[in-house]
């Protein structure tokens, strides 16, 4: 394989909505190039992006793929990726490590949820980006209808630098203000086209179109707009310069158009790649923090004889090959034997086959130089955002940020002894997904997994049964509820006293339990006096009453903000011991407890939820019916931005409920805010379910 310096390389994240064409544009770029000879298709399930099993049976992409080809001398890498929000951690480090993001509007549909959120992941992650109108053979296709949407959904200095002749059914051909050609292609699905001068009845258009984009260029740099004032126009250097410039600074948006399941439009759009977009050098810089415990940082050069820097941002495990980590190269050149540290686990990594990827196939290579993106097998201690660099150069850059889940599922193994094939089946997973998540829950005695989607738990849950041979059922978790008092049990006694034979069991003590302000946890104060209870027994009268909260008195859920004061009691000098005191301290806390007016806390989330405005009436409505309460509005683009306090237990599965209020274009985040007391009568059911079970256990 030949090995390309960074000028050669084009990185390019393909985003966009689910069904937007993304996996079939990738394809037909492989097959235009002459990477494949033959044209994949999802519904035929034979892509090389989408070549996992659930895959190919649900006919998404689910995982991002790595693909490349070679196009007129330059290395395009491509990285296709899901449009399902339930998969959107994987767009996060496709885009972490492009340089471009294709953002991909359907020709009829527009701009959707999917859209708008990928959107937002390039403007964060400071991705140039060009808008493909892809699907324009589709009945009606409306080429400016989608424009006109896609600049209010999105960005004013969006700017056509093509558009279709004639679209739907008879798309074929591509006007190309650029060039001012007509760009014709055969319905053949070779992806060839020829050009032609612009027709009379379309050149009044393309010129117009050519001044505004011309402009818009010139608008990119002081230098360009100088000469355009002064010239009045721009020469067609000066015009490739400003857009490289505006498209690597976020001034331009270019559109293009393209039907990527017919070819059409693809070998243009690889021309376009090609000749503007930047490359990896022509990018800002990133910069690492040194180690050493110091927060010093280094600018990381696309340099290929600079330090060996290499970031892994993502993890595959495939049959017959192991763990693949896919990584790019930032700094240096990277080679197989060479010796390098992960200085996040302080680990050694000796480097082993290194390959350039198309889906599941492999390519082996030598040499992987700064700015190309590359798989390495069987690396021992590296995962999903860690750095290699040489030992004498310890630096470590920032990770993937992934978002937080926003659905939390319990899980129970449908046979005894699989908990250990579980566990580690579920912890591989996560090394593929950052952003499914497993915890086992010691309080609750739950396993629980989380994600972004009910869709994203369930393909979990099949691939831990696929791969690792374990079936579990999914449950709803159990919810961290607390216990605590409103009053005070000034005197509470209680005498553990037992004889069986022998030497006896004698512990006696007298409480006061009063609550502790919110969040002030548990206070014991030893206040005897005189004796009346040994020193060495108060200890476990503690332990018995620390014992005590973690159970739980009413509900079976841990006691917090509570003060006991051990003030009086009595021993026995033969049948006392710790053990006695420990029961007394236990049994008398549960006592007081119930005298001191028990009340139950629970989790209190703070939710943010992004809508259209067309349904915010009936999310503030559903937020309400949750015993929610709204704490205030913002907007942000097309969207409304709700903020509400809800309970925990009212989120269960809230993400699918809001999807299909607003028909897929909501979003929400949530995090945990506080405990507050419960309603009472919701209290007493779930302290009447806790004393049906407990009675059920004992019988």
């Amino acid at each position: 394989m030949k090995e390309y310096t960074s000028e050669l390389i084009r990185n390019i994240a393909l985003v966009g909505h689910g069904g937007s064409g993304k996996t079939s544009f990738a394809e037909a770029c492989l097959y235009t190039a002459g990477t494949t000879n033959r044209l994949g298709k999802v519904e035929e399930g034979n892509s090389l992006s989408d070549y996992r099993a659930d895959e190919i049976e649900r006919q998404i992409s689910i995982n991002s793929s790595l693909l490349f080809c070679e196009w007129k001398g330059f290395k395009i890498n491509i990285i296709d990726t899901p449009g399902y929000t339930d998969f959107t951690g994987e767009v996060r480090s496709a885009l972490r490590v492009s340089d471009t993001a294709l953002v991909f509007l359907k020709a009829v549909e527009g701009g959707e949820v999917g859209t708008e959120v990928v959107w937002k992941y390039t403007k964060e992650l400071n991705n140039g980006s060009i808008f493909i109108v892809n699907k324009l053979d589709n009945e009606n296709a409306n080429f400016e209808n989608v424009i006109s949407k896609a600049k209010d959904q999105f960005s004013h200095d969006l700017i056509p630098v093509q558009f279709p002749v004639s679209q739907g059914l008879a798309f074929e051909a591509i006007v190309d203000i650029l060039h001012m050609k007509v760009l014709k292609y055969a319905r053949d699905g070779k992806g060839k086209y020829t050009e032609a001068e612009i027709p009379a009845d379309l050149k009044s258009k393309a010129e117009k179109m050519r001044e505004e984009l011309v402009e818009k260029v010139a608008e990119a740099d002081e230098k360009l707009l100088d000469t355009f004032f002064n010239n009045g126009t721009l020469t067609e250097d000066e015009i490739k310069k400003g857009l490289r410039l505006g498209i690597k600074s976020r001034k331009i948006f270019p559109v293009l158009c393209a039907a990527g399941s017919h070819t059409i439009g693809i070998a243009s759009v690889l021309d376009f790649i090609s000749d503007y977009c930047p490359n990896p050098a022509d990018m800002i810089q990133p910069e690492a923090n040194l180690g050493g415990g110091n927060d010093k940082k280094v600018t990381l050069k696309c340099d290929p004889n600079g330090q060996p820097v290499m970031f892994v941002f993502k993890t595959v495990s495939e049959p017959h090959v192991g763990e693949l980590s896919y990584f790019r190269v930032f700094s240096g050149t990277i080679s197989p034997g060479l010796d390098l540290q992960n200085h996040h686990t302080n680990k050694p990594e000796r480097l082993a086959q290194l390959f350039l990827m198309n889906g599941r196939e492999r390519k082996e290579i030598g040499k992987i130089l700064a700015g190309d993106i590359g798989a390495v097998v069987k690396l021992k201690d590296t995962h999903t955002n860690d750095t290699l660099s040489l030992k004498s150069f310890s630096v470590q850059m920032p990770p993937i940020t992934f978002p937080d889940p926003v659905i939390t599922m319990a899980i129970a193994p449908k046979s005894k002894g699989d908990e250990d094939k579980i566990a580690n089946g579920l912890h591989s997973l996560h090394e593929e997904d950052s952003t499914f998540i497993m915890t086992v829950d010691p309080e609750l005695h739950q396993t629980v997994i989380s994600g972004q989607g009910e869709l994203h738990l369930q393909i979990m849950i099949n691939r831990l049964k696929a791969k690792y041979g374990v079936d579990v059922d999914l449950a709803e978790p159990k919810i961290p509820y607390r216990e605590t008092i409103r009053g005070k049990a000034n005197e509470v006694e209680y005498k553990h006293k037992k004889q069986t034979g022998g030497r006896g069991q004698y512990g006696h003590v007298v409480l006061k339990i009063e609550p502790l302000p919110r969040g002030g946890g548990f206070e014991f104060v030893d206040a005897i006096v005189g004796g009346v209870v040994p020193g060495r027994f108060v200890p476990a009268v503690e332990k018995g009453i620390i014992e005590a909260m973690v159970g739980g008195v009413i509900s079976g859920c841990k006691v917090v903000d509570v003060k006991a004061t051990l003030f009086y009691g009595s021993y026995h000098d033969v049948d006392s011991d710790e053990h006695s005191f420990k029961i007394a301290g236990r049994m008398g806390f549960k006592k007081g407890f119930k005298e001191a007016k028990p009340i139950l806390l629970e989790p209190i989330y703070e939710i943010e939820v992004a809508v259209p405005e067309d349904y915010m009436g009936d999310v503030m409505g559903d937020i309400s019916s949750r015993r929610g309460k709204i704490l205030g509005m913002d907007s942000d683009g097309s969207h409304q931005i709700i903020k509400a306090l809800v309970p925990l237990k009212e989120l269960h599965r809230y993400s699918t409920t809001l999807r299909s209020m607003t028909q897929g274009r909501g979003m929400h985040k949530q995090k945990f805010d506080h405990y507050e007391e419960m309603p009472r009568e919701v209290a007493e059911k779930i302290i009447a379910e806790h004393d049906k079970q407990k009675v059920e256990e004992e019988a």
